[in-house]
């Protein structure tokens, strides 16, 4: 039983039925289940991905996403001072995008087993006290 953290853009594949990684991510997501890991994630993650259907105005959407994302199926990692402090760290030491560190600061501090990003320039980067970092390919870095 693995803590398996997941970026936004994942959540995004198969929330917003993304037709080129919508079904794969959901097939990862329900693997990891039934091998009892654990999938978190930031809560900035609940954040952005409530943006699209509040930016349309699809209420359906918006309550549909935020009761799966908040359904205790998936652990939101909240924004402390030590992600803070992480963070400046990440960023620091990374050429990374400022969401990005915040994921990569939040799995770290959260002492996950593996990142899973389809992000190609997040997953080359070296992140000191970030674990495996995977794609959805299957690739490690």
């Amino acid at each position: 039983m693995s803590r398996v953290y997941w970026d936004t853009m994942l959540f995004a594949y198969v929330l917003e039925g993304n037709p080129d990684f919508g079904q794969a991510t959901q097939e990862a997501y329900l693997e990891f289940l039934r091998r009892g890991d654990t999938i978190c994630t930031s809560v900035f993650t609940l954040g952005e991905i409530l943006v699209k259907p509040r930016m349309v105005k699809d209420t359906t959407a918006f309550e549909s996403i935020r009761r799966f994302m908040r359904s205790g199926e998936i652990e939101l990692i909240p924004f402390t001072a030590e992600v803070a402090e992480q963070y400046s760290a990440v960023r620091a030491q990374t050429r990374l995008k400022a969401a990005d560190a915040i994921h990569a600061a939040t799995a770290i501090v959260a002492n996950v087993h593996l990142f899973v990003t389809n992000d190609l320039d997040f997953r080359k980067q070296q992140i000191p006290g970030l674990p495996l970092i995977a794609g959805l390919d299957g690739k490690i870095f």
